[in-house]
């Protein structure tokens, strides 16, 4: 028997051995683990610390129900009993399989009947900045002010993981504060303005310090490959407060373009001083001989400026002309010593409100009233009402909005104003739980809270007029309306946030920055490609999701989205025409056989590796767990990590071999390192390689193996042309990632059969990941606590 099998058991044991009478399995259970099993596991031998004889079947108990889960799937997918014992005939598996399922789908249902699938779920942070934002028509940033979700189940969203304490209430409070404060100052003083266009004389101007500007020549701003900190800063376009703004840079051309015909730069913003060294991408420049205009909009915070400059860590590097850390270009010519560079004619900057102007504030405030003539009294309950709907999502009784109405009434009876006494109930409201968490009840959601979940998965945001009116007329739970607002709410600009929302934690893009490559293993690495590969993979599963294309593209795919600079980072041989930025690029030649679905994208390889080297275990564990829908547990504490060889002398392949000889280990990574052996062509930033080490010097890749079903493959196409006869899996894989993401709870067992349903459903679509997307929302699962 499986030494996995012995520690999920001896676990069980040691928890359930303390009380007297533990519950004993049904008889068929019993049955056979008698025959196959406590011949090495009773009172006596107890071999791996497991005795069957004195197990729990105690299934209120949630953590011995995980275990017989465990227990269950470890027999049907046929991991135990081991292979080195006899093998229990088909009858006896399956008899012990039936049994198993029908008392754990009974006692997870019990539960989920009593207590429903979700706990409480309250809003992420992100969900939180969108919601006040929607609803208060302000555009500040909100979600870093807040102590930052942990991940339960790979998601931000799942209920199990999150905390509402003491400190966050506070901070919640903290924030209200900030927000009503920033569209009662907007209302009262209205908006400010800065609109300002800089020459390329006044970027280029010098001021204190040393000199890390632009070059001024021709009536152009010329910036260059130089590598100084903060080279391309441009001091006369510091904002003097924070917010929104519109950045236009005029005339942007290419200075002696490279291979791709185009000069990659970035333009970000920042403080641009030693201490204060942190930087905001607002985004790439695609400079090219045909001069263009670039517009931009991003968030500035007071006292930053500009930076612009070539980021493309494959240009020769242009010299300072100065001492120390000045840049000097007297008496120099860099465009005529054949450097790259990029060129414009000037800065536009203007500030931008984009979710409300004044008046637009004013409405989501205080609707259409004008204080200054209302009856204080009569303004303060209608609009305390008003406001306490649209935060809550739904009617509110009038029980409910006594409290809120209380302190706005007693407000007012202090002697303040009408003004001060709505925020004071409006603060209330924005730390009440009917705000801050998602009111369900057990069973099948009421439409307002089916409202709510179909806004938050798609908008991350209250739900609009248009879901609480079918909310209100009883029509939101019907099958074909479902699928029309889903829809509706994907072909809104607004579903670009469950795009990004969905991926950062999914694909785990929001570890894109916790590691950064060693450049003197991957110095062709930079910030372009970084920003390059983050949008390929946004743009892919966009593109997967709005053509409903089949969830085999997941594994392989005949095309994909690069732009120059990526493709010759992957050095792909594709047509990419220079100054179109991102664009989808046909696979189909033959050299670009290692690129294909989201596995060969530089972003899920780099956020699967550390920088510095790969590990089959940690891309095998992602792969399984996020594509193939196959849960691995973590490993025994005792169990030492594998480090791989930097130096490539020896191949972490050997090495796991060595850790695979340990056959408490080699149960899970007979399922873990196969994807993990097919990725390890692949590099820490994406590169394809055939040898390990520096340069290629190491001992060669081998990406051969045996899935755990026995199938053979020996290299990447191979393996992927497995899982692309396997679209079953898949499908069902991705339906689970999405429920977790969009219910706030992992998959139970008792969510299986429905699970399978939607798969059913979507074969004549091909497992189309929209289709799968509108069954998954009108499944039970969704639809219910």
């Amino acid at each position: 028997m499986s030494p996995r099998f012995y520690v999920l058991f001896s676990a069980v044991l040691f928890l359930h051995s303390l009380h007297a009478a533990p519950a004993p399995p049904p008889a068929p259970v019993a049955k056979f683990l008698d025959q196959h099993c406590v011949e090495c596991h009773d009172d006596d031998v107890q071999k791996g610390g497991l005795n069957l004889q004195a197990v729990n079947f105690d299934l209120k108990n949630q953590e011995t129900l995980r275990r017989w889960v465990r227990v269950f799937d470890r027999v049907h997918e046929g991991e135990m009993p081991p292979k080195k014992s006899e093998k229990p005939d088909t009858s006896a598996v399956k008899t012990f399989l039936t049994t198993l399922q029908g008392d754990l789908s009974r006692a997870d249902q019990e539960e989920t009947v009593t207590l429903g699938r979700v706990r409480s779920r309250r809003l992420t942070r992100v969900e939180y900045e969108h919601t006040i934002h929607d609803l208060l028509g302000i555009d500040i940033p909100l979600k870093d002010l807040l102590p930052e979700d942990p991940e339960s189940h790979g998601f931000a969203t799942v209920a199990d993981g999150q905390q509402l304490s003491h400190h966050q209430l506070a901070r919640y409070l903290d924030v209200a504060d900030l927000a009503l404060g920033e569209a009662c100052e907007r209302v009262l003083k209205g908006d400010s303005k800065f609109n300002k266009s800089f020459t390329p004389d006044q970027l280029a101007e010098v001021t204190r310090g040393n000199y890390r500007g632009p070059e001024s020549r021709g009536g152009r701003s010329l910036s260059w490959p130089i590598t100084l900190q903060f080279f391309g800063k441009m001091t006369a376009t510091t904002v003097p407060e924070d917010g929104w703004y519109r950045i236009t840079v005029h005339g942007v051309e290419s200075i002696n373009p490279g291979p791709g015909g185009a000069v990659w730069g970035t333009l970000r913003s920042g403080a641009c001083v030693s201490n204060v060294p942190m930087l905001y991408m607002i985004g790439l420049i695609e400079a090219t001989p045909e001069q263009r205009d670039f517009v931009y909009e991003a968030w500035m915070h007071k006292g930053h400026m500009l930076e612009l400059k070539p980021n493309d860590a494959t240009l020769r590097r242009a010299p300072t002309g100065a001492q120390g850390g000045n840049v000097s270009f007297k008496g120099r010519d860099l465009a005529g010593d054949g450097f790259s560079g990029i060129a414009h004619r000037g800065i536009e900057m203007q500030r931008i409100y984009p979710m409300a102007d004044r008046a637009g504030v004013h409405r989501h405030l205080f609707g259409e009233t004008n204080l200054k003539k209302a009856d204080p009294a009569t303004a303060l309950d209608k609009l305390v009402a008003r406001f306490a709907r649209r935060a809550f999502r739904r009617p509110v009784t009038d029980e409910q909005l006594a409290p809120y109405l209380n302190m706005g009434r007693q407000a007012l009876a202090s002697g303040n104003s009408l003004t001060d006494s709505l925020l004071v109930a409006y603060r209330t409201i924005l730390c009440s739980p009917r705000f801050l968490t998602f009111i369900e009840a057990p069973g099948e959601l009421e439409a307002y809270a089916l409202a709510s979940r179909l806004s938050y998965t798609f908008w991350l945001s209250q739900p609009d007029n248009s879901l609480l009116k079918l909310a209100a007329d009883g029509h939101l739970k019907q099958p074909e309306v479902l699928a029309q607002q889903v829809e509706r709410m994907l072909a809104d600009p607004k579903a670009s946030r469950f795009i990004r929302s969905f991926t950062d934690q999914w694909l785990k893009l929001s570890k894109m920055d916790f590691t950064s490559p060693d450049s003197r293993l991957y110095p062709t690495y930079d910030a372009v490609v970084q920003e390059s590969m983050l949008q390929e993979t946004r743009t892919y599963v966009t593109e997967l999701v709005q053509k409903d294309l089949s969830v085999t593209h997941l594994v392989d795919s005949d095309f994909t989205f690069l732009n120059g600079r990526l493709a010759r980072h992957y050095q792909v041989a594709a047509e990419v025409t220079p100054g179109r930025g991102l664009q989808k690029i046909s696979l189909t030649n033959s050299k670009d056989v290692n690129r294909g679905g989201l596995l060969t994208q530089g972003a899920i390889l780099k956020v699967t590796a550390d920088g510095t080297t790969t590990s089959p275990v940690i891309r095998g564990v992602f792969v399984n767990e996020r594509l193939l829908g196959q849960h691995i547990p973590p490993p025994p504490p005792d169990i030492p990590a594998i480090e791989p060889d930097i130096r490539g002398a020896t191949s972490i392949r050997d090495q796991l071999e060595k850790h695979r000889s340990n056959e408490s280990c080699n149960s899970c990574h007979a399922t873990i390192d196969p994807p993990g052996f097919v990725l390890e062509n692949f590099d820490p930033v994406g590169i394809w390689r055939e040898r390990y080490g520096l340069r290629g010097k190491g001992v060669p890749v081998v990406a051969s193996g045996t899935t755990p079903k026995g199938d053979l493959f020996t290299d990447l196409k191979s393996w992927q042309q497995i899982y692309l006869h396997k679209p079953e899996q898949l499908a069902a894989g991705f339906v689970g990632q999405f429920l977790t993401y969009a219910t706030g709870a992992p998959i139970r067992f008792g969510d299986r059969p429905a699970v399978k349903a939607i798969v059913t459903q979507t074969q004549g679509k091909n497992f189309g990941l929209r289709s799968l997307i509108l069954e998954a929302v009108k499944s039970p699962i969704f639809t219910h606590k």
